[in-house]
């Protein structure tokens, strides 16, 4: 498993929406939440991050995990940091 850490906005709901994450040790703002869609037990957010790449986070609530679902690469971008699919779990931040 890899390394990431996930803070969130917290308004009507404690973990709203992320604003910032760190995967391996990077940290991406969170320049956009494109979309986000309900599952039992998870939330998932198509995010836009600073660095022009659209990352699909997956909040799993009962067990306060996030995982990286999905990447696409902007079209300048370099190789991504993680795999798609790969579960990672650790400290969240402030959510």
């Amino acid at each position: 498993m890899g390394d990431m850490r996930v803070e969130c906005y917290a308004g009507y709901r404690a973990d709203e929406r992320p604003t910032r994450f760190t995967l391996r040790g990077h940290t991406f703002e969170i320049m956009e939440v494109e979309d986000r869609w309900y599952s039992p037990g998870m939330v998932y957010f198509r995010v836009r991050a600073n660095d022009g790449n659209f990352y699909i986070l997956c909040h799993v609530e009962g067990m306060d995990a996030w995982s990286l679902d999905g990447f696409r690469a902007s079209r300048d971008s370099e190789t991504p940091l993680i795999a798609a699919g790969e579960v990672v779990q650790g400290p969240h931040g402030a959510c």
